[in-house]
């Protein structure tokens, strides 16, 4: 067993000062808030169009909820409506959400942590919970394509240091 331990700080496995692995936990998972509307059902089920315009929105948010512990409170925002207007079919929105244990991590990993790899875990799930909505209300199950929280983490870094930078100026 020791030689596992020396082979993996040979191999440069990720470590704090104490010696002590970076640890993720998810402690919990539920639904915030689901709405599920279809405004003109059920007329619109009988002749529906093919091909609707679709558009996805998603958010991410976390807040602390024990430092001592290192829990944090991570939710996953996802709006999708298929149609606009008179034409809409559905509209679906869900918050929901983990809470994440985080240990050993250095300071400056904790937002990607919170905003990059906490949602990679939930989305699956979220992503399920829409399928199911959709597939109850009527419709073809909708199967959201994968998200690079990544990306959307560095534009949302982007966005904050440009609103700094216009601030100090």
């Amino acid at each position: 067993m020791s030689q596992t331990s020396e082979a993996n700080g040979a191999n440069g496995a990720d470590e704090n000062a104490d010696g002590a692995q970076p640890t993720i936990n998810i402690l919990t998972q539920y639904i915030k808030d689901l709405s599920f509307e279809a405004p003109n059902a059920p007329g619109i089920l009988r002749g529906q169009p093919r091909g609707p315009s679709i558009n996805i929105g998603v958010n991410v948010g976390a807040n602390a909820l024990n430092d001592a512990d290192g829990d944090f409170d991570v939710r996953l925002t996802l709006n999708a409506s298929a149609g606009e207007g008179a034409d809409r079919l559905f509209h679906v929105e869900l918050e929901y959400g983990g809470v994440f244990r985080l240990q050993n991590f250095p300071q400056e990993h904790l937002l990607p942590m919170l905003f990059i790899e906490c949602p990679r875990l939930l989305f699956p799930f979220a992503r399920q919970v829409i399928a199911d909505v959709t597939r109850n209300g009527g419709f073809p199950p909708l199967m959201i394509d994968p998200i690079d929280f990544a990306k959307l983490f560095q534009q949302r870094m982007a966005e904050e240091q440009a609103r700094q930078q216009v601030q100090t100026s």
